[in-house]
């Protein structure tokens, strides 16, 4: 399994950022797939998730309204378009993938992708 995320830059306080990540070694439309961001010395914390087959989506308070997670399953790929990005959203982004079945478990990360919006 692999999972390599891209996309995070630097950014001023109100723009957006696309990420992505190209998932590989696993039949990708069988999974759930969520975005998690960390920053230093904090828990990881969930953004977003996305059933296998994009029918239900789910958000973080924080970001409901600004984040839209998506997937094309025909490219194994899974994204999510920031918008209105504010200074806490500076934060390591990973892909990861549920359980086979949905459940509120991660089995695998990526590398992570580094956003910063600059304050």
């Amino acid at each position: 399994v692999q999972l390599v995320e891209s996309g995070g830059a630097m950014v001023r306080p109100g723009g957006s950022l696309r990420l992505s990540c190209v998932a590989s070694g696993f039949p990708f439309t069988t999974y759930a797939m969520s975005w998690v961001r960390q920053t230093p010395g904090k828990e990881p914390e969930w953004v977003s998730t996305i059933g296998s087959h994009a029918t239900n989506t789910h958000y973080a308070d924080s970001v409901k309204g600004r984040f839209t997670i998506s997937r094309d399953n025909t490219k194994n790929t899974l994204s999510l378009q920031m918008d209105s990005l504010i200074s806490d959203d500076t934060a390591l982004y990973y892909c990861v993938r549920h359980i086979e079945g949905g459940a509120w478990v991660f089995d695998y990360w990526g590398q992570g992708t580094q956003v910063t919006v600059l304050s």
